[in-house]
């Protein structure tokens, strides 16, 4: 890379940095930006979504809301909404503590903490689902193979509202937003072309962002053959701002990325810290079952919600999540475990930072 086009993205990444730590550790001022670049976020209903196994990893189905109890710094909450796999989201008759969260179950227009709205479409069932796959150079290799898991995957999706496949190397490429035409999704897969460098953390942050403005579930889907090596953003800002938006992150990736330890901590930290799983396969059949064990846990996930109790934290908050009764104690329970409180902040969108023809989006 030339050094002035180095110079540009680190006053670019500099200048991102500031911007984030102002929304995340709520700084005195504002910061100017655009609406269009900027996500405003109201802490009022907090989701979650949570998987419930066995010792052998079966999901365990037919729970009831009276069956979890949740936790935030300590202090009980109250399930406001309720829903199991794709089946519809049943709103509770107890929707929360103090007159912030009872005026909140009376209108249609309160935020959330992942950016949803209490109305019609946030009571909604199924997820959005994005997929994020490597076109960098480490895919010169099994391409087409990579291509096909995807779109099994793709094809098998029950429940699930709209899907969007977006690819990267060193930039990022929207090939296909949110559609529930199947269709359309399978073309773009095969449009896709192998390419530069791979960014992934920074095009994991893009995608998060886009995820973020969405109701109801969503999940990232992350395809990568290899470990990233032109990022200006660590992935620990990536994982925090899924964590505060309820975004999940499934990561899969293949020998080439398992090879280096350090990848492989990354992954496996960062889609356990937003309730995901993380898939390390030895070849392109392991990498398509990888991709089905996605499926199956999409579909039996538990979605919770409740309105926060008071709570002077202003900062991280932590979450637990408990199953009530003798029981259901041997069973095991995989969710985020905090987020961090983003109330009237602007997380300031970062631009891709080398702009060529791979980063218009489509």
């Amino acid at each position: 890379m030339r050094p002035r086009n180095r110079r540009v993205m680190a006053k670019q990444y500099v200048l991102f940095l500031g911007l984030f730590a102002v929304a995340f550790f709520g700084g005195a001022g504002t910061v100017a930006q655009d609406e269009t670049n900027s996500i405003h976020v109201d802490v009022v209903l907090v989701q979650l979504n949570v998987a419930v196994t066995d010792r052998k990893g079966n999901y365990i189905s037919g729970l009831r809301p009276e069956d979890f109890a949740i936790y935030e710094d300590n202090i009980p909450e109250k399930t406001a909404t309720f829903e199991e796999g794709n089946e519809p989201t049943r709103r509770l008759i107890n929707v929360g503590h103090g007159p912030e969260a009872e005026e909140a179950a009376k209108t249609d227009d309160t935020k959330a903490s992942n950016i949803s709205t209490i109305g019609p479409t946030a009571f909604s069932g199924g997820a959005n689902v994005f997929i994020l796959f490597d076109t960098s150079n480490y895919m010169y290799r099994g391409f087409v193979f990579a291509q096909d898991a995807i779109a099994d995957f793709v094809r098998s999706l029950v429940g699930v509202n709209q899907v969007a496949l977006y690819s990267y190397s060193r930039n990022l490429s929207r090939v296909s937003t949110l559609t529930p035409d199947r269709n359309q999704i399978l073309r773009s897969v095969r449009s896709t072309v192998a390419g530069d460098d791979a960014a992934l953390y920074n095009s994991l942050l893009l995608t998060v962002k886009d995820a973020a403005q969405l109701t109801g579930r969503k999940a990232i889907v992350v395809f990568s053959n290899g470990p990233d090596n032109a990022s200006l953003v660590p992935p620990e800002d990536v994982a925090e701002l899924a964590q505060s938006t309820g975004t999940i992150i499934y990561m899969i990736s293949t020998r080439q990325a398992e090879e280096e330890p350090v990848s492989t901590a990354v992954f496996e930290r960062m889609s356990k810290a937003t309730g995901g799983k993380a898939y390390f396969s030895k070849d392109w059949k392991d990498e398509k079952q990888a991709f089905m064990s996605i499926r199956d846990d999409l579909a039996h996930l538990y979605s919770l919600s409740y309105y926060p109790a008071s709570n002077p934290n202003r900062g991280w908050r932590s979450i637990k999540v408990k199953l009530v009764g003798k029981d259901l104690q041997k069973y095991r329970i995989r969710t985020r475990d905090g987020y961090r409180l983003l109330k009237q902040s602007q997380v300031p969108s970062m631009s891709n930072p080398a702009p060529g023809p791979e980063s218009a989006s489509k």
